[in-house]
């Protein structure tokens, strides 16, 4: 009895060791793939930024655009907290052959 005991302490820690070294590892290289989009750079992946209002406030906060609270939505990722794709149109015109 006391040997299966020990099996299964053996087995639940190397379990949670595991565990924790794939966490690290996430955390220090997070999966980029095609599913996956980097980090928006303006507002660090959270989709919020300090507002407007609190440069010229003289210690209150708040206003229609962040209701208070003193962030507002990121204007560069839209709130999503990721890069955007921006759609481009690209033009390619042959070259004139002289005949």
């Amino acid at each position: 009895m006391g040997l299966i005991v020990l099996t299964q302490l053996a087995t639940g820690l190397s379990v949670l060791a595991g565990a924790v070294l794939v966490k690290s590892v996430m955390e220090q290289k997070p999966m980029m793939g095609p599913g996956r989009m980097p980090r928006c750079p303006s507002c660090n992946g959270t989709g919020r930024v300090t507002c407007r209002c609190t440069r010229w406030s003289d210690g209150d906060v708040g206003c229609r655009t962040c209701a208070g609270s003193g962030r507002m939505t990121c204007s560069s990722c839209g709130g999503t907290g990721t890069g955007r794709l921006i759609p481009v149109q690209l033009s390619f015109r042959p070259p004139n052959r002289p005949s």
